[in-house]
């Protein structure tokens, strides 16, 4: 495992993105957006208003849950990530729906775009895991034209993926320094922060995604551990120590059940932030 204390900035900043393209490879992330969360892209792009002909770029797109129906709207769509092994399922399914979109390779931290070129930025639960949080906003309001919008869904601290991530905390590696947790996407004076007076018009709201084929938490658990790329990385970080990765089990499966004891199921809260850029 790379020691990011001996390494320059820049390489350390290299190495902790190779990092983060290594994990979101992992597992399988297109099936998982698929089954669990392929509902957030249309509600983004609902609450932005996508229309026919305007120039949109979802960062952090995954396998392009947001891109796909914004593209369906006729926008004409640029759909980004650090990770291009997700583009693989998302051409299939773009094809199979019958979108027309671009694919690129980008850092949402240095988007290889001029600025003002987009009408709308979109993201659903990607940017948020950009590890420093203020280089990202810069890059959305620099690449959206004045008058322009911004829609991003993130989860939220207090919902279930927010609990997970500080239920892998103890057997995770500490934060960078200059990073931040991912989930402070998802509280909104953290994102009015980060985009300050650059913005106006701002909505947000919380909401609720169910992921719903899971009846156990050991069901949710087992699908995590092979197909979240973030789950998986804790599982692998600990993977010679077996006390380690029991209590791993324990925590999601705990996780999963009292969700599903609580709520009938695991509903996951998210942020819903709308902006106008100034």
């Amino acid at each position: 495992m790379t020691d990011l204390s001996t390494l320059t900035i820049d390489e350390a900043d290299k190495a902790l993105k190779a990092k983060h393209r290594a994990m979101w490879a992992s597992g399988d992330y297109p099936t998982l957006a698929h089954d669990l969360i392929w509902s957030l892209g249309p509600r983004v792009v609902e609450a932005v208003g996508i229309r026919p002909g305007e120039h949109v770029i979802d960062i952090a797109a995954g396998s392009g849950n947001a891109a796909i129906p914004a593209a369906l709207r006729g926008a004409h769509v640029v759909a980004t990530d650090l990770t291009p092994e997700l583009f693989g399922e998302g051409h299939r399914r773009a094809d199979e729906a019958g979108a027309e979109l671009e694919w690129r390779p980008a850092d949402a931290e240095a988007l290889p775009f001029g600025a003002d070129e987009f009408d709308v930025a979109i993201s659903t639960v990607g940017v948020m895991f950009a590890p420093h949080h203020e280089r990202s906003a810069d890059e959305i309001v620099r690449v959206v034209r004045p008058g322009g919008r911004v829609g991003l869904i993130s989860w939220t601290p207090q919902g279930f993926i927010g609990r997970l991530f500080a239920a892998l905390k103890p057997f995770n590696a500490p934060l960078p320094e200059g990073a931040k947790p991912a989930p402070l996407w998802g509280d909104e004076a953290h994102v009015r922060e980060l985009f300050g007076d650059r913005v106006t018009d701002v909505q947000a709201s919380r909401e609720t995604v169910r992921f719903a084929p899971f009846a156990t938490g050991e069901e949710f658990r087992a699908y995590f551990a092979s197909h979240y790329g973030p789950t998986i990385a804790v599982y692998n970080r600990n993977a010679d120590d077996p006390a380690a990765v029991a209590a791993i089990d324990d925590a999601l499966r705990s996780l999963g059940d009292e969700a599903i004891a609580r709520d009938g199921g695991i509903d996951s809260e998210y942020l819903l932030f709308t902006a106008t850029v100034r």
